[in-house]
């Protein structure tokens, strides 16, 4: 009778604790599934005594390149890993973060072999990751390229108009606010993000002919945006060779001096996630690692005119 009475007066509570119980039954299974397929049951480096090859998964838009840097840190110290394939399906990112990644590659190859290996896309940012190995492996189909930086503002000017909003806005200097979404660009402050946005780029072009022994001003007429085939950018310089992730540890394999063309691979370990993780926040920061920010960043980036 209670529970009747309970159920006639609180619905709404009981719908609560129902879609509640729902959400844990299906997050548990979700983190269960995904523990058994999840690297982090990859055998350990020092299980290895004659030598593994690392893999490092770069995936999705570059936010934070803090978990990769680790990854690559890990596996430069590690003498049980002689080589390392970093295993490339991004199209970019923020810029800073890209360089980041870049600059870490760099200093890895210079202690051990990196090889880049590009799945159905590497561009923009995760192209300019890639410059930082020793050598760049691609499918012919492969989009890559994108040499060339974006940066998107909203302007939401005739919206607010219609519902009455207006922004009050106190700066110290008249581009304090440049990129306000309450109104359009002024020239100065279109002119102010284009020399930005020029510079940036120079940077990215500069790495480019650097990395790969090309003209600076070969590198410049192939950027300016546009993505490449790995056919194509095999033709123009922009990678080594073609082959998928397993030519790529076969590759990594030979370049370490490892008698085997079928080297022992090796994930980076990850926190397992958990329902108690969850719901504690201990992995609400990488969960929003995943969702990409919602303000004007310089990016490196190929979004599809996005």
């Amino acid at each position: 009778m209670t529970k009747r009475l309970f159920h006639q007066n609180h619905p709404i509570l009981t719908g609560i604790f129902i879609l509640g119980g729902i959400f844990i039954v299906c997050w548990t299974g979700i983190t269960f599934f995904s523990s058994m397929f999840s690297p982090t049951n990859s055998p350990k480096a020092d299980l290895f005594s004659k030598g593994a090859v690392g893999i490092i998964e770069l995936k999705g838009i570059i936010v934070d390149p803090e978990q990769i840097i680790k990854d690559l840190v890990s596996f430069r110290v590690n003498n049980n890993i002689k080589a390392i394939v970093l295993r490339i399906d991004c199209p970019g990112g923020a810029v800073g973060a890209s360089q980041e990644i870049f600059r870490e590659v760099q200093r890895t190859d210079q202690t051990k072999p990196v090889i880049a290996s590009m799945g159905s896309i590497a561009a923009s940012g995760g192209y300019y990751a890639a410059l930082g190995a020793r050598k760049i492996m691609a499918s012919r189909g492969t989009l890559t390229g994108s040499i060339g930086v974006i940066m998107k503002f909203a302007n939401l000017e005739e919206i607010f108009q219609k519902i009455g909003y207006k922004a009050e806005v106190i700066k110290s200097g008249k581009l304090k606010d440049t990129g306000s979404s309450s109104r359009a660009l002024t020239q100065t402050e279109r002119n102010f993000l284009q020399n930005l946005i020029d510079n940036v780029h120079s940077q990215f072009v500069k790495d480019v002919g650097k990395a790969r022994n090309l003209p600076e001003e070969k590198v410049r007429e192939l950027a300016d945006g546009r993505i490449f085939s790995g056919e194509q950018a095999k033709e123009l310089g922009l990678i080594d060779n073609f082959g998928n992730f397993t030519d790529a540890t076969m590759e990594a394999a030979a370049m370490a001096n490892l008698k085997t063309v079928n080297p022992q691979l090796v994930y980076p370990e990850r926190k397992k996630l958990s329902v108690f993780n969850l719901l504690a926040g201990e992995q609400g920061s990488a969960l929003l690692d995943l969702i990409k920010p919602k303000y004007p960043i310089l990016s490196y980036e190929w979004s599809l005119g996005r």
